[in-house]
């Protein structure tokens, strides 16, 4: 099977969203993980249901598929990165999350996305944590509730640090009508598992997958080749289970070089596994900030 690749723009965030997608249409990608922010397609903006429209046009024009993805860092709260979350001792500010997260879904279904992805957040020094898994499953009810019935499939990510950090945290939830947002990285940060294990295990319950370099033990996101990932038997798992929906290049830190991770990373994902050297995405000099 022909894998299927997008690039999130949470890596372009230099970029105007439609230079943005045009960059990521011409190095041949698939589609595009949009990260929904202050300066692409504001969920929160008096017309985002017409801004949503004209992308779902520019999307169709360019031939684009997509996921929507909802990590942005002040869209929220601008005090507080990634402030307030489904775990905040607020109500009302876990109940701003859950409407923004309705917001996604809604616009993911205007763009005819895959899938819309969200994690849980971290609860704060103080919070007791199975007083937060409660709000947390409250939450995740009645967002998964919402996105089925708009017809988009809702995805849970677990990330490094939050209260949902496993893959086995996200399978103890067993929210109906969740799926998992895989970001194969994490599963280096964590030790959990090797990525290639976690696809092949998790298969029928992946919604997305997020794909990069990493480390072990070290949650930032890396250009391919400068990490401890083993891309090519990531791939080879993908393959082997018949994953047929989008690979989402996550460069979170490489906005000010996008013009060339862009289609640097879609080279190294489809030369990676031929014989011969393969440069590393990241090994052109750098240029400055």
């Amino acid at each position: 099977m022909t894998l299927r690749f997008a690039y999130n723009t949470n890596g372009a965030a230099n970029h105007r969203l439609d230079d943005a997608l045009q960059l990521i249409k011409a190095a041949g990608y698939d589609g595009v993980a949009l990260t929904l922010d202050i300066h692409h397609l504001d969920p929160f903006a008096e017309n985002w249901s017409a801004e949503a429209g004209r992308v779902a046009s520019l999307l169709e024009r360019l031939e684009l598929a997509c996921v929507i993805e909802t990590g942005a860092r002040f869209l929220l709260d601008p005090t507080a990165k990634h402030e307030p979350t489904l775990v905040t001792a607020d109500a009302a500010g876990r109940a701003r999350r859950v409407g923004f997260l309705k917001r996604a879904c809604e616009i993911g279904a205007m763009l005819s996305a895959e899938a819309v992805s969200f994690w849980a957040g971290v609860p704060k020094p103080g919070v007791d944590r199975e007083e937060a898994k409660g709000w947390l499953r409250d939450g995740l009810t009645e967002v998964a509730a919402f996105a089925n019935q708009a017809g988009v499939v809702p995805c849970l990510e677990p990330e490094p640090g939050m209260l949902i950090e496993t893959l086995d945290d996200y399978a103890t939830l067993a929210i109906p009508g969740l799926k998992l947002a895989l970001d194969t990285g994490h599963c280096l940060v964590t030790g959990e598992r090797e990525p290639a294990a976690a696809v092949r295990e998790f298969a029928d319950r992946i919604g997305t997958v997020a794909i990069e370099d990493m480390k072990r033990g070290s949650h930032i996101h890396l250009p391919f080749g400068e990490g401890d990932m083993d891309v090519p038997g990531v791939l080879e798992a993908l393959e082997e289970v018949g994953y047929g929906k989008l690979i989402c290049v996550e460069l979170s830190r490489e906005s000010h070089r996008a013009d060339v991770m862009i289609p640097q990373a879609l080279d190294y994902l489809r030369t990676c596994r031929r014989p011969g050297p393969v440069v590393a995405a990241g090994q052109e000099t750098r240029r400055q900030l």
